[in-house]
């Protein structure tokens, strides 16, 4: 229980209690000025009513007023996550097209590595004929020298 709701209390007790103690005193008849006529009426009797009126409104205010921040509250809340909601499908889409682009690039690249392992196969092989053509090359020069040796001896 908090301070403020605790000196509530106490105040509600002490004018009990005090009207209690006085009952005599306030329930004794005297004349009381309406501003437009006179009454004999007992004047701490309607003080006393008057005062548990205004506590009465007082505290159908302050429920009035606790309901409505709850509800505001809780339609804070539910507009806060249907901003959520909102802002995880824009980042989820904002992942899905990252992921489109990554494989996009992940495509080209992949295609650009192919054409050029394509182009050093291409060109190893032609080194390779090159190479295969001067080996054959110089085994024929080879094999003329040796031919030519041998012609002599």
């Amino acid at each position: 229980m908090n301070l403020r709701t605790f000196s509530l209390l106490i105040i509600v007790a002490l004018i009990a209690l005090l009207a209690a103690l006085n009952w005599n005193t306030l329930a004794t008849p005297s004349t009381v000025s309406l501003g437009v006529a006179e009454i004999q009426a007992p004047l701490g009797v309607l003080m006393l009513a008057l005062t548990c009126l205004m506590a009465v409104f007082f505290l159908a205010y302050v429920l009035w007023m606790q309901g409505s921040v709850l509800m505001e509250a809780r339609r804070h809340a539910k507009e806060m996550q249907a901003q959520r909601d909102l802002a995880d499908k824009a980042e989820a889409s904002r992942f899905t097209e990252l992921r489109g682009v990554l494989e996009t690039l992940h495509a080209q690249n992949r295609q650009d590595l192919l054409a050029r392992i394509d182009a050093l196969e291409a060109h190893l092989a032609s080194r390779a004929q090159e190479s295969d053509n001067s080996t054959a090359a110089y085994v024929g020069q080879l094999e003329q020298q040796v031919r030519q040796l041998a012609s002599r001896s």
